[in-house]
């Protein structure tokens, strides 16, 4: 059995994003602390969290287990449970999750409280602060 934990951070509303990705099986113990490109609003990028570990663990070849995702966003795992978005905006969110969660033989996702995700809280600020720093120098440089 694989575990993911996810979550995103994100300064403004939309603005730059970071996520954080904690994947933790049998012998395994990865984290991923990943920059967003676009701006995103709190919500989209706890999805993109989510839709950015999958995207790992099927890039690297780790579906052969039972998956169960952790998330502290209530409104992702509520749309993976149900199926539904009321917002149409993550439609596609919800679609691309979908795709790469009928990879894994069976899956199951549960919200935790923001205590019990704190490893990757920490890596989606990390992921925030990587993409801020970036953004500062890409506007240092541009007035150059």
């Amino acid at each position: 059995m694989l575990r993911m934990y996810t979550d995103a951070s994100t300064k403004s509303n939309p603005g730059p994003s970071g996520v954080g990705v904690i994947i933790i099986g049998d012998g395994i113990h990865i984290q991923l602390s990943l920059p967003v490109e676009e701006e995103l609003s709190n919500h989209q990028a706890e999805f993109e969290a989510v839709l950015s570990g999958l995207n790992y663990m099927v890039d690297n070849q780790l579906i052969h287990q039972e998956l169960i995702i952790y998330s502290d966003s209530k409104i992702v795992v509520s749309a993976i449970e149900r199926n539904y978005v009321k917002n149409s905006y993550f439609d596609l969110y919800l679609s691309f999750i979908n795709e790469r969660l009928q990879i894994f033989p069976s899956y199951s996702i549960q919200w935790i409280p923001k205590s019990q995700n704190k490893e990757a809280d920490h890596f989606a600020r990390k992921a925030l602060a990587k993409k801020l720093k970036y953004n500062l120098l890409t506007k240092t440089n541009e007035k150059d």
